[in-house]
C-alpha cells in the first residue's frame, strides 16, 4: 500500500507547486497589460482542475485498496444481513447512503478541497483497527474500521470540511454494522421481559385470562413463549435506521431529526407489545398454530408498519406545534 500513498502524495505536492508558481505568474503578468492578465488568468484555473484530477485518482486508487483490504470483512457482513433478520435492513442503509451522496453531489462538487494529511494517519489507524479486530476475531471492531477508513481517506483527500458536509451519509452507515454480541444479549433480555410483561396486560385488558412467568405468558389453550425473536430487537433497528433515513429527507431542523428517533425506542417497544397482544388472541381464538408462517410474518410487517405510520404522525404533531413555515434545507 505505501508505495501507492507515496505516488499520491508526490502528485498532491506536484499540484501545490505548480499552483503556486502560477499564482506568482499571475502577479506579475499584472503589471504587463490586460491581454496578459486575461492568459494568466486562464492558466490560474488548471490548478484547480489538477487538484480535481488528483482526488479522482486518489479516491479510485485508494477505494480500490479497501475493496481487497476489505472484501472479507464485507462478504461476512453481506452472509449476516441475508442470514440475519435483525439485520437485513443493512442492505438497504449503503443504497441509501450512496442516494445522499449521489442526490447532493453538486454541492458537494462545489466545494473547495483541501487535503490534509492527517487523513494518513486516521487511515493508519484504522487499519491498525483492522489488524487488531481480524487477530481477537472481533467483528464489531473491524467492520467499523471500514468506517474510520472511509473518513480517513475523505480528509487525505479532501479536507475536513468536506468530511463535515458528508457527516450524515457517512454516519447513517453505523446502522448497516451488527451490535456487539455482548451488547445485543445485553438489550434483548430485558426487551424479551418487557415485551411479554405488554403482551400479558393487553391481554388481560381484552378479558384473556393470562398468565405471566418470566417471558412465557399461559393462556387458556396454549403458552406463548417471548422468545429472543420477539424481544423486539428487531424491529427497534430497523425503525431506527428508517426513521433516520425518513428525518433527513423530510425534516430540516436537527432538534426534530433527534426527536423523532427519540421517541421510536418507545414506539418499537409498545407496539411490538400490541404484536404479542394481537399473537395471544389468534392464539386463543384460533389454536397455537394461527401465528405461523405468513400471518406471523404479516402480524410483524403490519405492526412495524403502524409504528413507522406513528413516527409520521408524530412529525406532523411537532410540525403543527412548532410553527413549522418549511424553511430552506440544512444539512448537518
Amino acid at each position: 500500500m505505501l508505495p501507492g500513498v507515496d505516488d499520491i502524495l508526490s502528485f498532491r505536492r506536484a499540484v501545490r507547486t505548480q499552483s503556486f508558481a502560477q499564482k506568482s505568474a499571475v502577479a506579475v503578468n499584472v503589471e504587463n497589460g490586460s491581454r496578459t492578465l486575461r492568459r494568466s488568468l486562464c492558466e490560474k484555473s488548471l490548478p484547480l482542475e489538477n487538484r480535481k484530477v488528483s482526488t479522482w485518482l486518489g479516491a479510485l486508487f485508494l477505494s480500490t485498496l479497501v475493496l481487497i483490504l476489505y472484501a472479507p470483512v464485507l462478504g461476512s457482513l453481506a452472509r449476516q444481513w441475508w442470514n440475519d433478520p435483525n439485520y437485513s435492513h443493512g442492505f438497504f442503509v449503503p443504497l441509501f447512503a450512496a442516494y445522499i451522496l449521489w442526490r447532493e453531489r453538486d454541492r458537494w462538487g462545489a466545494q473547495q478541497t483541501r487535503a490534509n494529511n492527517s487523513g494518513f494517519a486516521i487511515i493508519l489507524g484504522a487499519i491498525g483497527l483492522l489488524v487488531l479486530g481480524t487477530l481477537s476475531a472481533e467483528m464489531f471492531t473491524s467492520r467499523v474500521s471500514l468506517l474510520i477508513l472511509i473518513c480517513g481517506m475523505i480528509v487525505f483527500l479532501a479536507g475536513y470540511e468536506t468530511l463535515r458536509s458528508m457527516a450524515f451519509p457517512i454516519g447513517y452507515l453505523i446502522f448497516m454494522i451488527p451490535l456487539p454480541a455482548i451488547i445485543y444479549y445485553q438489550l434483548t433480555f430485558p426487551l424479551q421481559l418487557l415485551a411479554s410483561r405488554l403482551g400479558a396486560t393487553g391481554l388481560v385488558a381484552l378479558g384473556i385470562h393470562t398468565v405471566r412467568e418470566g417471558n412465557l405468558l399461559i393462556l387458556p389453550n396454549c403458552t406463548l413463549n417471548v422468545v429472543d425473536a420477539c424481544s423486539g430487537i428487531r424491529s427497534l433497528l430497523s425503525l431506527l435506521a428508517g426513521v433516520a433515513a425518513y428525518g433527513y429527507l423530510a425534516e430540516p431542523k436537527a432538534w426534530k431529526r433527534i426527536t423523532l428517533a427519540a421517541v421510536s425506542i418507545p414506539i418499537a417497544i409498545v407496539t411490538n407489545g400490541l404484536r404479542l397482544v394481537a399473537t395471544g388472541v389468534l392464539s386463543v381464538l384460533y389454536g397455537p398454530t394461527a401465528d405461523t408462517g405468513l400471518i406471523h410474518l404479516a402480524l410483524g410487517v403490519c405492526f412495524f408498519a403502524l409504528a413507522f405510520l406513528s413516527i409520521v404522525l408524530i412529525h406532523k404533531l411537532l410540525r403543527l406545534f412548532a410553527g413549522y413555515h418549511d424553511p430552506a434545507p440544512v444539512y448537518l
